[in-house]
């Protein structure tokens, strides 16, 4: 079945450049950006944009578009008619990149990082896997995710967590690490080098819907939280995707002073989890914020 595109008008921090998300990936191995008409020749859809007069620099990456326009003409009178020529575009299924015969495919690579929670292993690959993050706990959560879905044939797989370019898989404790890590890793390689999507797109779409609280969400947000927030985006989020978790801010209770997080990941379940939440992350937010903060609580964990 034909896939069918939807586009998503997001503004960005400069006023002149405006991004136009996909629902489906566009160019899941290289990102593209063409100043001119005659930079753009492998690419047919970003030629038919040079031909606005409005259109100064195209942007091509994984699941997005981004334009950059000249100040003759403003946002507001272009955005949703281009928008809509965008839509019509990928919808009859042309190139957006005419890939060159004779290259050779990326190769897909995978390798595997151990964590600090025995239970899950970390998959890193050399290219995007999902345009966003993504927990599946069981296989009737991952129907609409076949990467995970194939995962969880395998019986003993317990867990799923997907973000941008690595997968984190949680077991059983019937199989150890040394029996399963190899046909695993096998597993994930081949599913990417067949082309398919490891997320739909009907999946992606609820995750965006979602909208997690980060640096970009924040409006409904007291100063306080805000502060949290900020924090655990630049000091302890880049620290827990390292050993293939996540860390996301629920709550802040301003009369206990709590800090409620939710982990996840190789984060979630972990038996140094409690050790790092409060020798790391809650001496942390309290040197940073004074006696703003009194304790940082895992609310799953």
């Amino acid at each position: 079945m034909a896939k069918e595109y939807h586009i998503t008008i997001i503004p960005t921090n400069n006023p002149n450049i405006m991004k136009f998300e996909t629902n489906h990936f566009i160019s899941p191995d290289k990102n593209y950006e063409f100043q001119n008409i005659d930079q753009a020749k492998e690419s047919p859809l970003a030629q038919q944009l040079f031909h606005l007069p409005f259109v100064k620099t195209i942007y091509i990456s994984s699941n997005f578009i981004g334009i950059e326009k000249y100040d003759i003409v403003g946002w507001e009178d272009i955005k949703d008619s281009l928008g809509q020529q965008l839509v019509d575009y990928l919808n009859t299924g042309a190139a957006v990149v005419a890939l060159d015969p004779n290259k050779v495919p990326q190769a897909v690579t995978i390798y595997a990082e151990s964590t600090p929670n025995p239970s899950v292993m970390k998959y890193v690959a050399n290219k995007l896997i999902v345009p966003a993050l993504f927990e599946f706990k069981n296989i009737d959560e991952a129907k609409d995710a076949p990467l995970a879905k194939e995962l969880f044939l395998m019986p003993f797989v317990k867990e799923v967590f997907m973000d941008q370019n690595y997968i984190s898989v949680t077991k059983y404790d019937v199989a150890e690490w040394e029996e399963i890590n190899n046909e695993l890793r096998e597993k994930i390689r081949l599913f990417l080098m067949s082309g398919q999507e490891s997320v739909g797109a009907n999946t992606v779409q609820k995750e965006k819907e979602k909208a997690p609280t980060t640096l970009l969400h924040t409006d409904n947000l007291d100063d306080t939280s805000k502060q949290i927030v900020d924090i655990l985006e630049e000091y302890v989020k880049p620290a827990v995707a390292s050993d293939g978790g996540n860390i996301m801010f629920d709550s802040y209770d301003e009369v206990s002073k709590t800090v409620n997080v939710i982990l996840q990941g190789a984060c979630s379940g972990c038996p140094s989890s409690t050790f790092t939440l409060k020798n790391g992350i809650e001496n942390m937010l309290k040197n940073m914020m004074g006696d703003k903060v009194a304790q940082v609580i895992a609310i799953n964990g």
